[in-house]
C-alpha cells in the first residue's frame, strides 16, 4: 500500500482498477439468478419407500429409480439419475417422446391433433386419427437430428396443409370436425396471438425482447388485492405495446380480454386450449381500449398513405389486416361505412376528436379529426372480422 501511495502510475492504476471492479459487480449484481438442482453425491442422497396406506410416518419396502417396463429397457451405460432419464427419453427406441412432440406441433397448425387428447396419450386419451401418419412423423423427426425447423417444413409443404380451407355441405356433414383433413385448417387464433396481431397490423407492437413483464390497458376494479396494497400500475410508451407473452399474470385475477379469449388462468398446467365462441369475445376486440387504440393507430397509418384517397386507403387498410386485396363487395361496404362516418362527424366535431385520440394521444397538425374518427372505425371494423382473427 505503501509503494502504491507513493507511485503517482500505480496510484492512478489502482483507482482505475477499483473503477473497473465496481463496475463489474453493479453488471454481476444486475443478472437474474435462477436455482439449478444438482444430483447429490450417493453417500448423500435418501432411501424413498412406499408409505403404506399413504402414511410417511409407516414406510415400507425401499423403491428404486427406474423406468416403465411397457416402454424401452434401460441400458446399462446409462446412468441412474436426471441425465440417463433424458438419454432413455430420447432413445431410438423409445417412440413415445418423438410420437408427443410432433403431435403437439401438428394440433399448432391444423388446430387439433392427431391424437386429440394431446395432454394424455395414456389409455383415457383417445387414439389417433392417422395412426400410420403420426409414426412416420415421429420417425422422421428422430432421423433428421430431432430438428423442430425441419419438422414444421415437413408439415407446411405437404398437401395437407395446402389445402383450401373452404368446405362443402356434403364433406361438412361428413366430417363436421376435419379429422379426416378434407379440407386446410381453419381455427381462431389463440389470446395472445389475437391482441399481438391487432398491434402488429396498426404499427403499434414494440418488438423488445426479454425484461420484467408490463401493464398494459386493464378496465378500473378488476385487479384488487384485499389483503396488501399492490394494484394494477399501467404500463407508459412502448411497454404498454409489448406482446401478449410479456403481460403479468395473477393467477386469482387473470388479464380479463385474454380469458375472454379462452386463455388459461394457469392455475394449473393445461398443454391444450379448448376454444369457444361467446358474445363477449366481440364485446372485447370492439371496446377494449388496447383495441380502439390500435384502431385509432391504423387509421392515422392509412391517412398517412392515401392522403385523401379513400379507395386507396381502404385497400391498403385491408392489404394490411387480411394479407389480400378487398373484393369489389368488399371495397364498396367499406366505402359507404367510412362516408357515413365522415358526415356523422363532420357535425359532431367533439365526438370526433373523443373518437380518435383516446386513448392513443392528440392528432397530428395535418390530420382532420371527423376524417380521422372515420377511418378508425373502418379500421375498427377491419380488426373484428372474423378473417383476421381466425387462421385460415
Amino acid at each position: 500500500d505503501q509503494f502504491i501511495t507513493e507511485s503517482k502510475t500505480l496510484r492512478d492504476s489502482y483507482k482505475q482498477l477499483q473503477a473497473l471492479n465496481a463496475e463489474h459487480k453493479q453488471i454481476n449484481d444486475g443478472i437474474p439468478i435462477t436455482p439449478v438442482m444438482q444430483e447429490l453425491p450417493p453417500a448423500q442422497r435418501r432411501f424413498t419407500h412406499i408409505q403404506n396406506r399413504g402414511s410417511y410416518l409407516d414406510p415400507g419396502d425401499p423403491v428404486n429409480p427406474a423406468t416403465p417396463a411397457a416402454f424401452n429397457p434401460w441400458r446399462t451405460e446409462w446412468p441412474v439419475n436426471r441425465l440417463g432419464l433424458a438419454q432413455w427419453l430420447v432413445d431410438d427406441t423409445n417412440p413415445l417422446t418423438a410420437r408427443v412432440l410432433v403431435n403437439r406441433y401438428w394440433g399448432q397448425f391444423f388446430g387439433t391433433g392427431l391424437v386429440r387428447t394431446s395432454e394424455d396419450f395414456g389409455v383415457q386419451g383417445e387414439l389417433p386419427s392417422h395412426p400410420e401418419l403420426l409414426d412416420w412423423l415421429a420417425r422422421t423427426f428422430m432421423e433428421r437430428g430431432w430438428s423442430m425447423k425441419e419438422l414444421c417444413r415437413v408439415i407446411v409443404n405437404s398437401a395437407t396443409y395446402k389445402e383450401e380451407a373452404t368446405v362443402t355441405p356434403a364433406v361438412l356433414a361428413a366430417d363436421p370436425n376435419n379429422r379426416l383433413f378434407a379440407r386446410g385448417p381453419r381455427f381462431r387464433l389463440e389470446a395472445e396471438m389475437v391482441r399481438d396481431q391487432a398491434l402488429a397490423v396498426s404499427g403499434l407492437l414494440s418488438e423488445k425482447m426479454h425484461g420484467p413483464s408490463v401493464m398494459p390497458y386493464q378496465p378500473e376494479g378488476v385487479w384488487q388485492v384485499v389483503y396488501n396494497g399492490e394494484d394494477w400500475k399501467q404500463s407508459i410508451e412502448e411497454d404498454r405495446y409489448r406482446r401478449g407473452l410479456y403481460t403479468f399474470w395473477r393467477r386469482t385475477s387473470p388479464y380479463p380480454s385474454m380469458i375472454a379469449f379462452d386463455a388459461p388462468s394457469r392455475e394449473v398446467c393445461e398443454l391444450r386450449r379448448i376454444r369457444t365462441n361467446t358474445p363477449l369475445q366481440a364485446l372485447v376486440t370492439l371496446n377494449d381500449p388496447v383495441y380502439i387504440e390500435a384502431a385509432q393507430a391504423l387509421g392515422r397509418r392509412i391517412m398517412r398513405y392515401a392522403g385523401n384517397d379513400i379507395d386507396a386507403g381502404l385497400s391498403y387498410g385491408f392489404q394490411l389486416a387480411l394479407s389480400r386485396p378487398p373484393e369489389a363487395n368488399e371495397l364498396a361496404t367499406l366505402k359507404v361505412l367510412y362516408e357515413d362516418c365522415l358526415a356523422t362527424y363532420a357535425e359532431q366535431s367533439e365526438e370526433a376528436i373523443k373518437i380518435a385520440t383516446q386513448p392513443l394521444g392528440p392528432l397530428p397538425p395535418a390530420m382532420e379529426p371527423a376524417q380521422a374518427a372515420a377511418w378508425t372505425l373502418v379500421s375498427n371494423t377491419l380488426l373484428n372480422l372474423d378473417e383476421i382473427i381466425t387462421k385460415i
